[in-house]
């Protein structure tokens, strides 16, 4: 960058900040009263005990009483809100409102300890469902407390302290030892190692030199450097995944959506049965009233759907906060849902499977031809062209330390490639064809051999003659071949979508496994491809990385972007994003999104099953309000406590 060059950087104290030197720990009141769910549930359970043990004495009961209706108070209040609301906004019955219900019925006729317990445990279980949700969406948004506010800008006059969003592309930045680097960008002076867990999840800092790129939100180490804005700080990176946040508890997987639809027809029924066993049961079965009654609690404790409304969203959550640790958004629990049914997955090529970035894997010349004079040639006819094959021929002779000449005459050869004027000869750079007769036997045979393994070839001309070739790659990502293993090793069928050659698409497929090789394809072609996929495998998920993926990723049933190097429209199609473009973690990711959804199953069948089996027990059995209690409410912790365990 040469207004870098230009300046003179100030000195930097090297002096990271340390907020609390003494380093005495602080007890978090904030962060322990954030919990407030919790420490009513736990303050419902203490008076609750309190309360059992001085009715055990048997000295004024009224106290008793009041500890009791205290916690019935404090353990109750919030789920009944929550109750309330549903009622009075959305004139519908919910399963906290039922829950409440049964422990001021079990009240009424003495049963203190029970309803008490009930309440206990159900605000208990809702705690723990709180806390999984609270969890997931603190492994997934907890770099919004590092939001960048100000930076340091570098100008022709020295420093000053601007807004982030006062930031133009091409600003040079100073970032200090231990500060967030406050917006995305290109290191031109200093190193460091910088912490990028928050947008990456790679937990080693990773270390940084002049020309490295760096996050917005991230931290850096023990260096200064001075970073050159390459994004507005609306179009970072960081920003994103603000945005992927917000939208990450909008969407629930069917399986809830479809609970949540049946919560109020399941309640009114409930309620509906326990008024018919409170009234009819004395005409028709010759009970008592007070028997009646206490059938009918029991009936309403066991019969409520608590355990099956918190078999789905503990789980999911607990998946999705899994993956947030390790880079892996995901933009909503359905997505999680999905993931796990996928049968098939595609690819894009190029930035997803490859490096995105050519480089030269290649140079052949005739006889008595120097392959140092051709490169450094080749270089400087290409130096002055931004096309990513010209640019790769000079990072190639760059890295060779071969002197780059100035170039005359330069001209572009449309559907070909350049010509220009080096050392007083005219060079010529351009696109090799397979069956070109013009070439001599043996750059027509190097030439053949190298196009059937896949890499891009150009000819070079000297002076109208054919002299050389120098073959091109986009690299394989040296994980490539292991993730499309493991993926086969989950009985999941691999396809590549990708708009390049036939030739070279498929001598990729054969060096790192791919089952299924689509080339030549446009984008409205991946869309139907996917499509056909889908029909085929029922569910699947396409990864990409640019522009052209987008339309393939929307009609994916899940859609995974690159987040590292992945395009905006990419990004905001897709339902799940590696934020450090690791497509390793894929396989992994539908593992866990698998173990999901077979825990919401085993969840529901286990839920069922108990409420089931309580309410036959309550007729077939006559248990006692307390068996059904412990019952369910037991099952309600279990089924939660079964979906936590994923966040191990």
């Amino acid at each position: 960058m040469e207004v870098a060059h230009r300046r003179t950087l100030p000195e930097v104290n090297q002096t990271a900040h340390q907020p609390n030197p003494g380093g005495k720990r602080r007890l978090n009141w904030k962060r322990l009263f954030s919990h407030r769910e919790l420490l009513l549930a736990l303050g419902s359970g203490g008076l609750m005990l309190t309360a059992w043990v001085w009715g055990m004495q048997g000295m004024m009961p009224w106290i008793s009483v009041a500890l009791y209706i205290a916690a019935y108070a404090v353990g109750g209040y919030v789920k009944a809100r929550e109750g309330l609301i549903t009622l009075i906004q959305e004139r519908d019955l919910d399963v906290n409102l039922l829950m409440i219900a049964a422990a001021l019925g079990a009240a009424s006729i003495g049963y203190w300890n029970e309803g008490a317990m009930l309440i206990f445990i159900f605000a208990l279980s809702g705690a723990l469902e709180s806390f999984a949700s609270e969890q997931s969406q603190k492994d997934i948004s907890a770099l919004i407390a590092m939001k960048p506010e100000t930076a340091l800008r570098v100008g022709e006059d020295g420093m000053e302290l601007v807004p982030v969003e006062a930031l133009a592309v091409g600003d040079l930045l100073l970032v200090k030892p231990g500060e967030v680097i406050p917006a995305d960008g290109v290191i031109r002076t200093g190193s460091s190692a910088v912490n990028q867990s928050a947008i990456t999840g790679e937990s080693i800092p990773v270390d940084k030199q002049p020309g490295d790129g760096v996050y917005a939100g991230t931290i850096n180490g023990e260096g200064a450097i001075y970073v050159e804005v390459s994004s507005p700080a609306e179009g970072t990176l960081f920003a994103k995944i603000i945005t992927l946040v917000e939208q990450a508890q909008q969407e629930v997987p069917g399986t809830q959506r479809f609970i949540q639809r049946l919560e109020g027809i399941y309640a009114k029924t409930i309620v509906a049965a326990t008024l018919g066993l409170i009234l009819l049961t004395p005409w028709l079965l010759g009970w008592s009233w007070s028997f009646a009654f206490y059938k009918a609690m029991v009936f309403l404790v066991v019969a409520s759907p608590c355990a099956i409304v918190s078999s789905v969203m503990p789980a999911m959550l607990s998946a999705m906060s899994k993956s947030a640790r390790k880079g892996v958004l995901f933009k909503g629990a359905a997505h999680m849902d999905h993931l796990g049914s996928v049968r098939a997955v595609a690819l894009d090529k190029t930035g997803t499977l490859t490096e995105g970035s050519p480089v030269v894997t290649g140079l052949y010349t005739v006889e008595g031809v120097d392959p140092r004079e051709v490169l450094a040639a080749s270089a400087a006819a290409e130096s002055l062209s931004e096309h990513p094959l010209a640019q790769a021929i000079v990072r190639k002779a760059q890295a060779e330390g071969l002197p780059i000449d100035g170039a005359e005459a330069l001209r572009a050869l449309p559907g070909w490639g350049i010509e220009a004027k080096v050392s007083g000869a005219m060079w010529r750079i351009g696109k090799a064809d397979a069956g070109d007769s013009l070439l001599p036997g043996p750059l027509a045979e190097q030439l053949r051999e190298w196009i059937a393994e896949g890499h891009t070839v150009s000819v070079i001309q000297r002076d109208g003659e054919y002299i050389g070739l120098i073959a091109l790659r986009d690299e394989v990502r040296p994980q490539a071949k292991a993730a499309i293993a493991r993926l086969h090793e989950l009985g999941i069928a691999v396809a590549m979508l990708t708009g390049d050659r036939s030739v070279t698409a498929h001598a990729l497929a054969k060096e790192i496994g791919v089952d299924l090789v689509y080339a030549d394809l446009l984008p409205q072609e991946k869309v139907a491809h996917v499509k056909a996929l889908r029909e085929r495998y029922g569910s699947v998920a396409m990864v990409g990385d640019g522009v052209n993926d987008a339309p393939a990723l929307a009609a994916a049933s899940v859609g995974i972007a690159m987040g590292g190097g992945g395009s905006g429209a990419a990004l905001d199609v897709a339902d799940v994003v590696l934020m450090n473009d690791s497509i390793e973690r894929i396989a992994e990711t539908i593992s866990l999104a698998r173990r999901a959804r077979r825990i919401v199953k085993q969840n529901l069948a286990f839920a069922g099953a108990v409420i089931l089996m309580l309410i036959v027990s309550n007729f077939a059995a006559d248990i006692p309000l307390p068996f059904g209690v412990v019952g369910h409410e037991g099952s309600t912790l279990l089924v939660i406590l079964n979906g936590l365990r994923l966040l191990r």
